[in-house]
């Protein structure tokens, strides 16, 4: 239940939807009970000849006294006129289902609001929980599994909570209604006959007893599949390069199976609540009409024909709320398992946030501190002891063998992570005493892979200033050279780039990265290997714009070719997480060491 409440709490403020709610439905059930009543002066108008009262007055109390008083009307009319009084019971039947539907409908309408508010707050809540998350979490998460708590769980958890709230006020209620009619006939028949409501709940309980269990089961296949479908088709390529699309068609066929037979198992505790409750009920309406029709035939009692025909139907509709309660009890399994997932990515906290006090960083004016850096991915030791330091208006190059941790290095840079010990320090301001969205804004990332939106190329180069006018974007392109290629596509700069930018070249991509880090127009450049997928006549066009990009600014770069850092003015050297050597070009070339041994190399390839 502390689970259920925690998910309904995303429906605030929920008395603006439920007092509505409350209201209409009071109304649809009143005149949906009164409607069953009418049965009593509608037989004695059509069959019976002599008046009878079907709800005693001296029996009733509080609303069903207008019940009473209704049929002490109505017995008076068909003593004297029985086609008027018919008259009567059908107009009033007729206003009765109008007014019963009519506030049936607002009930239902005023729900709906409050399923689509709750969903709305739900899944704002779990979004903005994500975007807020620091890189390294989806590192070590399936992004299949948070899309299935974003869209389907979310989806799950809405539904259940909502027709859950809607069942346990209307159906109760509609029950005790029920009830009271039941009562005020025939109160030993009632005791009796109520006896299955007990008897009904335990068998269902056992039912659906473990439906949570398979529901999680369920979710969690569901979240694979999706990150299987996500996986595949982001790798299509690959899997048809390597001629593997029957064997990723059967790996997705044998949790698609799994998926199925879960929801089979779960379909069929669940559907198998309903009959159980009906044949419970049929069983007593059966026991009902043969004693109650053996006292009527026999003249015993004093149970009369219209208040054994309004008794029936009214016990007939009993089992009605007593089945949406118990569908309702199969099916919040589901939900809350749902919601425990949800609430679980909810209550994820981010490992980066700013201090209470931190201060905002309003330019970069002298230099980048790196003091004796270390850092791990879990229990893996990636960086050791790295200092150095990164002076305004200078280019400084990290090189050194694959896995060396240069690009974890980098990602410390804009703080995406924390370092596990040592300090980061701008200005002489250690980062942690600053927000992370004022250092991220010094600097503007150029990456190896270049991600582009599944939108319009003015979009995505816009996308770190919004407001930008053409004429911006259009001088950021030229110094990115991408102005002339952009100018013969299609549409021009309201051209579609398509999923992930697969509609242009590696080298067209990276030109419109570079152009959207030219309008973000940052002090700080962050390079990471931003030519090294390209070929040689793309990787000459992409540097060049990378040479104007850095122009008069300070720049980190972890180069792929050597030949291009070459004029860095400082150049740190990276193995094994270490720095190993520090120095410009020739400095290096003369030590003998780690990067002339580099240079050497890749000039042996070329």
């Amino acid at each position: 239940m502390k689970t259920y409440f925690r998910l309904l709490s995303f429906a605030k403020p929920i008395e603006k939807f439920a007092i509505p709610y409350i209201i209409a439905t009071l109304f649809a059930i009143i005149f949906n009970t009164f409607l069953f009543t009418l049965l009593g002066p509608l037989m004695q108008a059509l069959f019976l000849g002599k008046a009878v009262t079907n709800i005693k007055p001296d029996k009733v109390t509080g609303s069903l006294n207008f019940l009473g008083r209704f049929n002490d009307y109505m017995d008076a009319i068909i003593a004297h006129d029985k086609i008027h009084a018919l008259q009567i019971i059908c107009v009033v039947i007729i206003a009765t289902v109008f007014l019963s539907n009519l506030f049936r409908y607002f009930s239902q309408r005023f729900m709906e609001d409050l399923r689509v508010h709750t969903l709305l707050n739900l899944r704002k809540t779990v979004f903005n929980n994500v975007m807020n998350l620091h890189v390294g979490y989806f590192n070590n998460e399936r992004k299949g599994d948070i899309i299935s708590k974003v869209a389907s769980d979310v989806q799950v958890v809405q539904f259940t909570v909502t027709n859950t709230l809607q069942v346990v006020f209307k159906e109760p209620l509609q029950l005790m209604f029920f009830v009271g009619v039941l009562i005020s006939i025939s109160l030993k028949l009632t005791l009796f006959s109520l006896l299955v409501i007990p008897i009904s709940g335990f068998i269902i309980s056992k039912i659906v007893k473990r439906l949570k269990q398979q529901a999680t089961q369920s979710h969690e296949s569901f979240a694979k599949m999706i990150g299987f479908l996500d996986e595949s088709l982001s790798g299509i390529k690959i899997i048809k390069a390597f001629n593997s699309t029957e064997r990723m068609k059967q790996k997705f066929d044998d949790e698609n199976k799994f998926y199925s037979f879960l929801n089979r198992k779960m379909a069929r505790r669940q559907q198998l609540a309903s009959p159980v409750s009906q044949t419970l009920g049929v069983l007593v309406v059966v026991f009902i009409l043969l004693y109650g029709g053996t006292l009527i035939l026999s003249g015993k009692g004093d149970l009369e024909a219209a208040d054994f025909v309004v008794y029936l139907a009214t016990f007939s509709q009993v089992m009605q709320p007593i089945k949406a309660l118990t569908d309702s009890f199969s099916g919040i399994h589901s939900g809350i398992s749902a919601g425990e997932r949800v609430l679980d990515l909810i209550d994820t906290k981010p490992s980066l946030v700013n201090q209470s006090d931190a201060k905002v960083l309003d330019g970069f004016n002298n230099v980048i501190s790196i003091q004796d850096v270390s850092f791990n991915y879990g229990d893996k030791q990636i960086l050791k002891s790295i200092s150095f330091d990164i002076e305004k208006g200078k280019t400084l190059a990290l090189v050194g063998p694959s896995g060396g941790g240069k690009s974890t290095l980098m990602d410390l840079i804009p703080r995406f992570h924390d370092p596990k010990s040592g300090v980061i320090k701008i200005d002489g301001h250690d980062y942690r005493e600053l927000t992370v969205e004022s250092i991220r804004a010094q600097m503007g990332t150029v990456n190896q892979e270049s991600f582009l939106f599944n939108d319009t190329i003015f979009n995505n180069i816009a996308f770190a200033k919004p407001d930008a006018t053409m004429e911006e974007v259009v001088a950021a392109a030229k110094i990115a050279n991408a102005h002339d290629f952009i100018e013969n596509t299609e549409d021009g700069y309201q051209s579609f780039v398509g999923d992930r930018g697969n509609k242009l070249s590696g080298g067209q991509k990276q030109r419109v990265c570079i152009a959207r880090a030219v309008l973000a127009n940052p002090p700080i450049m962050l390079l990471d290997e931003a030519t090294s997928a390209l070929d040689t006549e793309s990787e000459k066009l992409v540097q060049d714009a990378l040479n104007n990009l850095m122009k008069n600014r300070t720049s980190i770069v972890i180069a792929h070719r050597l030949s291009t850092i070459q004029h860095a003015d400082k150049i740190v050297v990276i193995d094994k997480g270490s720095v190993v050597e520090t120095g410009s070009h020739s400095e290096l070339m003369t030590k003998n060491g780690l990067y002339k041994r580099l240079i050497d190399m890749q000039a042996f390839n070329d």
